[in-house]
């Protein structure tokens, strides 16, 4: 499903997103005051227009309500960010998305009624950290931080299936995909009856803790 997506603010953060989501084939409005910027972002995003985001009447005009996300990203200045996300849930945008600079930020976001709000570095610090104490970790979910995708190279369980290792009731993980020994491709829901082969990869949800015992 293609989305409409407003991002006010085209610094690194906000450009490289709007990028990203463009790549994944999503329409990408980007509003920007400087004119530098606004140059930089126009061959990269659907459109892009040069707004004062301040403005409630301005973001009224180019008909910011109609997209169904809009981000925020302005910098270090949390007036700017507060005001403007304010506009954008008067203004009826269906999911209001903030980056927060730090946690008192993002308390007052949440007063306001922001939907989501993101913290770069706090991510980037835990996915870091977590790759490193735990090799092989992929991603926390969003709705429950407990709960982890990992990916794992088989040593030990070469020559057994899924069958007969019954992950599910002796580790409580659910193993979601499998990737074979020099092939770069994954196979998704992997049948029961397959079996293992040395170097082979698979990739497993479940509680961080539950996967930290898996030693395949």
């Amino acid at each position: 499903m293609k989305l409409q997506i407003g991002i006010i603010g085209l610094g690194k953060f906000g450009l490289q997103l709007g990028k990203t989501l463009v790549d994944l084939g999503h329409e990408v409005l980007g509003v920007e005051t400087d004119a530098e910027k606004v140059k930089n972002a126009q061959h990269v995003l659907t459109q892009v227009y040069q707004v004062d985001a301040m403005n409630r009447e301005a973001l009224e005009q180019i008909r910011i309500q109609d997209f169904q996300h809009v981000l925020v990203s302005v910098g270090d200045s949390i007036a700017a960010s507060v005001m403007i996300s304010m506009f954008l849930k008067e203004l009826g945008v269906p999911k209001v998305w903030v980056k927060a600079i730090h946690q008192d930020h993002e308390k007052l976001l949440h007063k306001i009624g922001v939907d989501e709000i993101v913290i770069p570095e706090f991510m980037a610090a835990k996915q870091i950290a977590s790759r490193i104490a735990m090799p092989g970790f992929l991603d926390y979910l969003p709705f429950d931080e407990s709960m982890a995708v990992k990916e794992f190279t088989i040593e030990e369980w070469e020559g057994k299936t899924l069958l007969e290792l019954n992950l599910t009731n002796t580790f409580e993980i659910q193993v979601i995909a499998v990737r074979r020994n020099g092939n770069e491709k994954y196979q998704y829901i992997p049948k029961a009856n397959e079996v293992f082969r040395k170097g082979d990869n698979f990739v497993a949800i479940g509680k961080v803790s539950q996967l930290d015992r898996v030693v395949p």
